[in-house]
């Protein structure tokens, strides 16, 4: 059985990771056996998944948890969904891990060996759990088995930082879906989602649940303005954590907040789409924007991750304000257009974020600024990493433009909600949607770019390798998910609509389209990604040919014009800082920076711009002080006397006496 078959997959990482303690500081055995072994539950636990998508759900009761309360697990399309992406994106991750962890980085490798299976072990069960005692306990375990792993260089402050940042956002997030729980149970102490679907809540109570999931889940997905954690934790782990919590943990979010609002709430209110259509999009601009003008490649990837979930909020907010006019076709487009975007974004930014990895090892530098010319010594990382550029930067025939052109066609359709004020506001969205693909592109280009063309920057990049065969076969892997999901969107849609047609009751028409997507009809759009990659590469053929037997014999070859520099270096090519400066200066209200100028005097002159979020300064800097603030008051009570203490406790007794004699 399906069910079966994930459990097990799941055992067996909770058993590697035991392994690995065994195995403490075995390096070369931790590598090259665990995460291999890792590698291989996780294509089981994808097997599992897709198995599940063609049969009924499915349940069972384990008695893991307390006495009275034991864990409820099932399996739906909607979990098997979620669970195939991470199966998928972990095999390929845990491969490139397999040659990527290096003796002395701060934890053993037997202990992260540990941390990181019970990393994928938590999130494969926070997908399965069917009551909220199971849901919150793996949810927890993912949070701070995921905080490990990202302190894994704990020598570091700055990174001892990000992690305690990280776990703080985590538990407030986790606090505000204990509270949605509560609030869904409406008082009947059951806490299974059987009950939880049954209850009929009224307007108030269903909408403070359904607020309560956008802030706890909002929190753990980077929803603006909960998202101050991610540029941090992602550049402090390693690039396979990085990996995973980009490409899969953000992703829980997204099942949490699809799970409660399509399936324990039933049909949303207006508002609710309005509300996280809204919130997505600032993310999304936001995310873009603050990626452009990065000059750390990691930290140009977790806000080009920020800009990613918040496109799939948007497309998650369309499909409940068509959920709630009853325009269930559409909201089926919107709700596809958003779990595609989720299974394109794990792929390609994994791939981008494990580049990085093999990157960072190569040269040991994550500064845009010293890199360059890469291509030259590390080509099949470069070539790859092209891959999982262009599908972020959603261009065809790959993952990234399927999924955000379904949710371009997605808008096109909002004109028909009976509500004028949205339909006043729709070419806004659209053209706010359009301006975050094109910013996409533009921070892809800069990133692939300056890293690997040019000429290199520092001398020491002539002495960069290749990765090696482990670190090769698992970007070979994720790249070739880019590339299914690209060229075979119809099939893709045959495991979307499996999950769509029991959340929203609609389905998108796959029938003959086999090699062609087909949203709505074939006489408003399609689009048929075998044959525009066909298309492409005969124009490419017939023009190689075609210049070959126009001028056979006739080439020469010479310089390339200098523009009157005989001499070129580094220093004439374009820099992350210059190419982020024009975004600099059109959205520079998104920013706060701070400028060094040199004076005329100077005898080393130096100008420097840092670029921080306004939100961390206007916002949570002046939270933080006055927590700080409030502790220091509460410390003060806290004397050391016993008198004291007798004290308050009678003054407390009075004080409940008064209240009740009233």
């Amino acid at each position: 059985m399906p069910l079966d078959c994930i459990l097990s997959a799941v055992a067996a990482w909770l058993l590697i990771g035991i392994a690995g303690v065994a195995a403490l500081r075995r390096l070369t055995l931790v590598a090259h056996l665990l995460f291999p072994l890792g590698g291989l539950a996780a294509l089981l636990l994808a097997a599992g998944a897709a198995w599940a998508l063609t049969q009924p759900p499915q349940t069972v009761v384990l008695p893991l948890g307390l006495p009275t309360l034991p864990f409820h697990f099932r399996l739906d399309s909607l979990s098997a969904f979620f669970l195939l992406v991470l199966g998928a994106t972990a095999a390929g991750v845990s491969v490139f891990a397999a040659g990527y962890f290096r003796r002395g980085e701060g934890t053993p490798p037997g202990l992260l060996c540990l941390e990181y299976h019970l990393f994928l072990a938590s999130m494969a069960l926070v997908l399965l759990a069917d009551d909220a005692y199971a849901f919150m306990v793996m949810w927890e375990t993912m949070a701070l088995s995921s905080f490990f792993l990202v302190i894994a260089n704990h020598r570091l402050g700055e990174i001892r930082r990000a992690g305690y940042l990280y776990l703080l956002m985590a538990h407030l997030g986790a606090i505000a879906i204990l509270l949605c729980f509560g609030v869904l149970q409406a008082n009947t102490g059951n806490y299974t989602f059987d009950n939880l679907r049954a209850q009929q809540l009224g307007p108030f109570a269903a909408s403070l649940a359904f607020l309560l999931a956008v802030v706890g889940f909002g929190a753990k997905g980077g929803l603006l303005p909960l998202h101050v954690w991610l540029p941090e934790a992602h550049p402090a782990a390693p690039s396979p954590v990085s990996a995973l919590l980009s490409g899969v943990m953000l992703k829980t979010a997204v099942y949490g907040l699809v799970r409660v609002t399509f399936d324990l709430l039933h049909t949303p209110l207006w508002w609710w789409g309005a509300l996280l259509l809204a919130l997505g999009l600032a993310s999304a601009l936001m995310g873009v924007v603050f990626a452009a003008v990065q000059v750390d490649m990691k930290r140009l990837l977790a806000y080009s991750s920020m800009e990613n979930l918040g496109l799939i909020f948007a497309g998650l907010g369309l499909a409940a304000l068509f959920a709630a006019y009853d325009m269930r076709p559409m909201a089926a487009l919107a709700l596809t257009a958003a779990l595609y975007h989720a299974a394109s974004h794990a792929t390609f930014k994994s791939l981008l974020f494990v580049a990085t990895g093999a990157v960072l090892h190569a040269t040991h530098e994550r500064s845009l600024g010293k890199l360059g010319g890469l291509i030259r010594f590390m080509p099949w990382v470069a070539w790859i990493t092209l891959l999982g550029t262009l599908a972020s930067a959603g261009l065809p025939p790959l993952g990234g433009f399927v999924s955000e052109w379904l949710l371009l066609q997605s808008f096109l359709f909002a004109p028909g909600l009976p509500n004028g004020f949205l339909n006043m506001l729709v070419p806004v969205v659209a053209a706010l949607i359009a301006l975050v693909a094109a910013l996409a592109g533009y921070t892809m280009v800069k990133f692939f770019g300056v890293i690997f063309l040019g000429q290199p920057r520092e001398e020491k990049l002539a002495q960069a390798r290749d990765a090696g065969w482990w670190e090769r076969a698992g970007m070979l892997w994720l790249g070739g998910l880019c590339l299914l999901l690209g060229l075979f969107p119809a099939q893709v849609l045959l495991i979307t609509n499996a999950v769509t047609r029991p959340l929203v009751g609609a389905a998108l028409n796959t029938a003959g389209h086999d090699w062609l997507l087909v949203p709505v009809s074939l006489e408003r759009a399609s689009y048929g990604p075998v044959l525009f990659l066909l298309g492409a590469a005969a124009c490419v053929a017939a023009t190689f040919l075609l210049v070959r037997w126009r001028y056979h014999g006739r080439l020469s070859r010479v310089p390339p014009w200098d523009c009157g520099h005989p001499d070129l270096t580094a220093r004439m090519q374009d820099t992350a800082e210059g190419f982020g400066q024009p975004i600099r200066q059109i959205f520079e209200p998104f920013f706060r920076m701070e400028r060094e100028l040199p004076s005329a005097f100077d005898a080393a002159p130096r100008y420097r711009v840092s670029v921080s979020d306004p939100l961390w300064h206007f916002l949570y800097l002046p939270l933080a002080r006055a927590v700080e603030a409030l502790a220091r008051l509460v410390g003060r009570l806290q004397q050391g006397r016993i008198a004291v203490y007798l004290l308050y406790s009678f003054l407390t007794l009075i004080a409940v006496l008064l209240v009740v004699r009233r």
